[in-house]
């Protein structure tokens, strides 16, 4: 009874687009447990894979899992985006938990890899929804002005699955079975009562007021922007392995150019109908903030990608445990992002974390450049990812709130979709450019290192202790620098023997891999460098005090 009456309020609250702070909350709990799923995923796998890789006999192809869910969850994003204006958000948030709840189940029982990667392909389409969908169902209940401090709860929800993630993985693929099924299979199969849960509150609490719209789907817009990105993301995410020059990569090239430009041909004809209308482009406000958003998603997923190499590699901390040591980063997100909603929430102003934002990200990598060593301690190093975390927190959601703030009521899906999906493209490219990077140099540098004098001299000391040669914890490293030269190419796969080694032994391993890091903050800073000067040339438009759903309830109510 009392179940029923709430979702009367709900529904009242949903006729005027006006909800209480109360309401509110109750459907942002539902979005944040459909949006901590997605995130969740992203990160918990990564840390299981060489299990689930190894039970399933494929090694050798286990980044398809990953690039298949990359692929679908990117490309789904602005067709989600658009469907969400057409036909209403509730309705497709509910289908994209359903499909990605379907897609974890039936990845928790693949029996081979090209399953796994083809049901992992089903979960990244249910997460494209989840991500976009939840940032503009906030939009549709909550003003501009007060909706950077609520958003700023989903960020919060990104940060803990960051660290939660690798412990979680780890934990399962480290038990061989839970009720008679193998533990990792666990890491898919635990989404089902957390999506359950979802589907309940948000079936239950969430009710935004929708006017149909009387379009054509831009059926063409969705064949060519497949067409244009999924071979873009194939080259990203594999191109190392191809080879960047190989006819496999340029055919890759070839086919996103031609898909890209027939993509643009399609919408500019389909007008408003399209998937991505190109007139929302005409807004400077949209068109530069989007500019910004590919430029700190590459700085910033490119520069965040090696801080885990780095606290393993050089701290010898494991997988499992990397997660726990990014807490710094990640409470200075949170509270840049807190404190940046407040401040947004009572003065209405947003551009000033633009151009402070960009500054103190371009401070954490500068000062990343200028202590990280082999001998760096780690509450150094913590200081530089507080640093990041602060530049990252006041960001990402201001890029968000400015780009929805920027369209109309009507187009909010897309605007937020789009938003969503150029920072996933700059931060996919980012990570391919710097990866390739680090691992070009990472062999020629920890090769270099074997030549210096100190090093020599440690490993000497270290190799005539018998103490030293006959510790366990020693074997595989030992291992390594037995197989001589060759061995250094054995870190751009698996780093693992240095977990536990003598430090005079990993001493070579440690400054190579951190004089090719170096590089790669710097190219990362000189990214965030550009998006602080872009920042100046962003015209700030005064915060609306009305939801989406407020405007269109007005806007239809004025229409009769």
């Amino acid at each position: 009874m009392a179940s029923n009456t709430r979702r009367e309020a709900a529904k009242q609250a949903a006729q005027s687009g006006q909800m209480s702070p109360r309401e509110i909350w109750l459907v942002l709990v539902g979005l944040m447990s459909g949006m901590f799923l997605a995130a969740l995923d992203q990160s918990v796998v990564g840390a299981a894979m060489r299990t689930i890789a190894d039970d399933l006999d494929g090694l050798s192809v286990q980044a398809w899992a990953t690039t298949a869910y990359l692929i679908t969850s990117t490309v789904s994003t602005p067709i989600y985006g658009k469907l969400g204006d057409l036909f209403g958000r509730r309705p497709l948030f509910l289908a994209a938990i359903a499909i990605f709840i379907i897609g974890s189940v039936t990845t928790g029982f693949a029996n081979d890899m090209y399953q796994l990667a083809a049901y992992r392909a089903i979960q990244g389409l249910g997460a494209g929804g989840l991500f976009s969908l939840a940032l503009t169902i906030v939009a549709d209940i909550v003003p501009p002005r007060e909706r950077a401090r609520y958003q700023g709860m989903f960020l919060a929800v990104f940060g803990s699955s960051s660290l939660l993630g690798p412990v979680v993985g780890g934990t399962f693929a480290g038990i061989d079975q839970i009720l008679w099924i193998d533990g990792w299979r666990w890491v898919f199969l635990i989404n089902l009562p957390i999506g359950i849960a979802s589907l309940i509150m948000v079936t239950t609490f969430l009710h935004v007021p929708h006017t149909p719209k009387q379009q054509k789907i831009d059926w063409w817009g969705a064949v060519t922007i497949v067409v244009g990105v999924v071979p873009i993301l194939l080259v990203a995410e594999q191109g190392r392995e191809w080879g960047w020059g190989s006819p496999l990569s340029v055919a890759m090239y070839v086919t996103g150019v031609v898909g890209i430009v027939s993509f643009i041909l399609v919408e500019k004809r389909m007008g408003e109908s399209a998937l991505i209308p190109l007139s929302i482009f005409k807004n400077q406000t949209f068109a530069r903030t989007q500019v910004l958003g590919v430029i700190i998603g590459a700085g910033m997923f490119g520069g965040m990608i090696v801080l885990p190499l780095i606290i393993q590699i050089i701290y010898g901390i494991t997988p499992t445990m990397t997660g726990l040591m990014m807490l710094p980063m990640v409470l200075g997100m949170m509270t840049a992002t807190i404190t940046a909603g407040r401040i947004t929430s009572k003065t209405g102003k947003y551009r000033i974390f633009f151009n402070t934002g960009t500054a103190t990200l371009f401070t954490g990598y500068t000062f990343m450049v200028l202590v990280l060593a082999a001998d760096t301690p780690l509450w150094l190093l913590a200081i530089g990812m507080v640093l990041i975390g602060l530049g990252l927190g006041q960001l990402m959601q201001t890029t968000m709130v400015a780009s929805q703030n920027a369209v109309e009521a009507k187009d909010i899906g897309v605007a937020t979709s789009s938003a969503t999906f150029f920072r996933q493209m700059g931060g996919t490219f980012g990570v391919a450019i710097f990866m390739s990077i680090l691992f070009s140099q990472v062999v020629d540098k920890i090769t270099q290192a074997f030549q210096d004098t100190e090093v020599q001299a440690g490993l000497a000391e270290a190799l005539a202790n018998g103490n030293v040669t006959s510790d366990p914890a020693n074997a595989g490293i030992l291992e390594v620098l037995n197989s001589g030269p060759s061995g250094a190419n054995g870190i751009t796969s698996d780093s693992s023997f240095l977990i536990g080694a003598d430090e005079r032994l990993t001493l070579p391993f440690r400054i190579g891999f951190v004089e090719s890091s170096l590089t790669v903050f710097m190219l990362a800073a000189s990214f965030i460098a550009v998006a602080f000067v872009i920042s100046w040339f962003i015209k700030e438009i005064p915060l609306r005090q009305k939801s989406a759903s407020q405007e269109a309830a007005e806007a239809a109510a004025a229409g009769h």
